[in-house]
């Protein structure tokens, strides 16, 4: 009986100690962590004023572009590469989400559903409108020389849907940024 007291007068110090060590190291992983996730939030911010500022030039150009094909429209003289050159050509805005990716690729658990959500969405909106400028590209290079009517409307409609993705990726931008910046 007399060795187990003594067993646990040395046993609980060891445990406490451990317990403490522990706690302090669940502490400070915390602390790394929300100093991580501040570091990635204020890259974050920076890079979506930097998209905004992109879409912001972009979108002006992409409208020139389908007013310059209205205008031509039934203008056989001039072909899509003309008029596309008539507008200043085509101007595909970039858009950085390189610290959302670290996040995503590193330590996601780290961010709470609801922003996880929300810059999931961006992404999502980031790679809808490379798929729609790839497949105006596509368009374009496979009719540079045509001057037909429906051809022009074609590519106009496709001119109109890209701005009007850019104008909801910069809106999506800036709710982002406003929340972001409202929780520093």
């Amino acid at each position: 009986m007399k060795h187990i007291g003594q067993f646990v007068r040395e046993i609980i110090p060891v445990i406490t100690g451990i317990l403490i060590a522990l706690f302090i190291n669940d502490w400070n992983d915390k602390r790394k962590d929300k100093a991580y996730l501040d570091r990635m939030f204020s890259s974050m911010q920076q890079e979506f004023e930097e998209s905004i500022g992109e879409i912001e030039r972009a979108i002006p150009r992409q409208k020139a572009f389908a007013d310059s094909l209205g205008v031509d429209l039934d203008n056989d003289e001039l072909n899509l590469y003309d008029i596309m050159m008539k507008a200043g050509g085509i101007y595909t805005p970039a858009i950085k989400t390189n610290s959302w990716n670290a996040i995503a690729n590193s330590k996601i658990e780290l961010i709470e559903y609801d922003r996880l959500s929300e810059l999931a969405g961006i992404e999502e909106w980031k790679e809808n409108l490379h798929m729609r400028n790839d497949r105006l590209m596509d368009f374009l290079f496979a009719n540079f020389e045509e001057t037909d009517r429906a051809k022009k409307k074609m590519l106009r409609m496709m001119i109109q849907d890209i701005a009007r993705s850019e104008a909801r990726l910069k809106s999506n931008f800036e709710e982002l940024l406003q929340e972001l910046k409202n929780e520093e």
